[in-house]
């Protein structure tokens, strides 16, 4: 449900690898929406010179570090990907970092009328709703999610691994205040943006018991 409120929405989108979430940020933000990316704020968390840099370094080693001095992403994710405490002491490292980074935004928005959507991929296994009041699921089949993902360059048993490691389509959708669904064209795909995006922009609209006399 989407509260009618002239005050700040915060909406929480997320859905698994390969379901366009990022795509409906992206249509989202040109329609007006204020989009904190949890990934660009997961990266911005682990810069050279940043405690969250130093951290890791310190945790996983100069393994990870490559030639330029930044983090060598790739083989920080080789470490992690099958280490389940490894990838635990990785969260705990960047995850407080990214919250407090979303609360500051969402922070710096209270008192407007802004559409805040927080995509985060992890929203779902994380068990936290980050201050959202409505939680947007972009949802596909798995298979359509897999074509996608090997149409774009990825080997298709790493993408299987990718797709495994997630919570389920059913926990997701079983969160889902709005559901997406991204399982037919752009075309189509807009028009359900369209059609949430009214939604959004209706609950700015006055009522009658609003107006003054």
């Amino acid at each position: 449900m989407i509260r009618s409120t002239p005050d700040m929405l915060v909406a929480g989108l997320t859905g698994g690898i390969g379901s366009g979430k990022s795509t409906v940020a992206a249509l989202l933000a040109e329609r007006g929406a204020v989009v904190v990316d949890a990934d660009r704020l997961a990266r911005d968390a682990v810069e050279v010179g940043t405690p969250g840099y130093r951290a890791v370094v310190e945790r996983f080693g100069p393994s990870v570090v490559a030639p330029d001095g930044s983090l060598d992403r790739a083989a920080l994710a080789g470490l992690v990907f099958e280490d389940p405490a490894a990838l635990a002491d990785l969260n705990a490292i960047v995850h407080p970092i990214v919250r407090a980074a979303i609360a500051r935004r969402v922070a710096e928005l209270e008192g407007t009328d802004a559409v805040v959507v927080l995509e985060i991929p992890l929203l779902v296994e994380s068990k936290r709703t980050y201050g959202a009041s409505v939680v947007l699921v972009v949802d596909c089949p798995e298979d359509v999610a897999l074509r996608r993902l090997v149409g774009r360059g990825m080997d298709e048993a790493d993408a299987r691994r990718r797709m495994a490691a997630q919570v389920s389509r059913a926990d997701r959708l079983a969160v889902a205040d709005v559901v997406i669904d991204n399982s037919g064209t752009p075309a189509q795909l807009e028009n359900s943006v369209d059609e949430l995006w009214a939604r959004f922009t209706d609950r700015r609209q006055p009522r009658d018991g609003d107006r003054p006399d």
